[in-house]
């Protein structure tokens, strides 16, 4: 018999409802054969509002390190030694030849991101020059993540054939003074109703295992759902060398998937993609993304992590009887 509770909530969410911080609040607490029930309501959530449909994005890291801000997981902040490779932003003829290759794999988004707090005027030129390139050569949806905006960027970055815009919140803002000191929670806010305001499809979400609370967790989610964002993207962190999350443990598998499918019940309609960190996370499990309630995912490298090839990940969606579409 499933956890009445739980079956309640998917009930008034199946029925086009919402459920109540609160209601999140209880969903925190859910462990053993109960999170079973917690999953499988949540990919029947997705299944209503997503059919058997999923797609796949593709990023490259199209401007390295040397970044201004002091996010504490990131491997591309200026104020940590970890080692990576930096250099400038890169030509438009290399980023539209890695769309073609990842289009070609089986993505069907494609995002130019790129290191700083906001993009200098002329690696905003080069981004547009790309975006239009890269929609004149392939049918990829083209996506950038470039940091702070103000209007007239995000309107010019729609102008290019840009369609969704990704900005991460990182976690809730209860918690943030403790990942990032260098600007404000708000900033991150502007930035996201920014780009709504200018036509931009917003992408936000976060990083999961920065030291949060299951409430905190919660409170992100909330924060989501009042921004109407479209797509939730969901990392967990990748603990990098030499930044001050380094020794910090993984999440858990289960833990993983018991957070999408709390992040599903509480922003049923909206895309929920998973992103950096699920290879060494979610280990074996990854499959089980879909049925927690996920319907995307991002395939091949990461920003400056390895990740898993597109080539698998779409034999995975094929084995689950899934379909790629944008």
């Amino acid at each position: 018999m499933f956890n009445t509770t739980i079956a309640g909530f998917a009930k008034k969410i199946l029925a086009d409802g919402e459920i109540t911080r609160e209601e999140a609040l209880m969903l925190t607490s859910i462990s053993g054969a109960d999170l079973f029930d917690m999953i499988a309501f949540a990919g029947k959530i997705r299944e209503k509002q997503m059919d058997n449909r999923v797609f796949s994005c593709a990023i490259i890291n199209a401007k390295s390190g040397r970044c201004s801000q002091d996010c504490a997981y990131c491997a591309q902040s200026s104020f940590y030694n970890t080692g990576i490779t930096t250099y400038p932003m890169l030509g438009v003829e290399e980023m539209t030849q890695s769309a073609l290759r990842m289009e070609d794999a089986g993505a069907t988004h494609f995002s130019m991101v790129a290191s700083g707090f906001m993009p200098k005027s002329r690696d905003l030129d080069t981004i547009c020059r790309a975006a239009e390139s890269i929609r004149n050569t392939t049918r990829l949806k083209v996506c950038a993540s470039l940091g702070e905006l103000t209007l007239s960027m995000a309107k010019r970055l729609k102008s290019a054939g840009i369609s969704n815009y990704h900005h991460n919140l990182e976690t809730a803002e209860s918690h943030f003074y403790k990942i990032c000191t260098t600007h404000e929670y708000s900033c991150d806010i502007t930035t996201v109703k920014i780009a709504k305001e200018a036509g931009l499809s917003p992408c936000s979400g976060g990083i999961l295992g920065l030291g949060e609370t299951w409430e905190q967790r919660v409170e992100l989610a909330f924060t989501l759902r009042d921004l109407d964002v479209d797509t939730v993207p969901l990392n967990f962190l990748n603990p990098i060398p030499g930044t001050p999350m380094e020794a910090r443990p993984l999440v858990t598998p289960m833990d993983a998937l018991k957070s999408i499918a709390l992040f599903r019940f509480i922003n049923p309609s909206k895309n929920i993609t998973i992103c950096g960190g699920r290879e060494k996370t979610l280990k074996e499990f990854q499959s089980w993304i879909f049925a927690a309630g996920a319907n995307a995912l991002m395939s091949g490298d990461y920003l400056t992590t390895r990740g898993r090839s597109i080539k698998t990940d779409m034999e995975m969606i094929k084995d689950l009887g899934l379909r790629v579409s944008a």
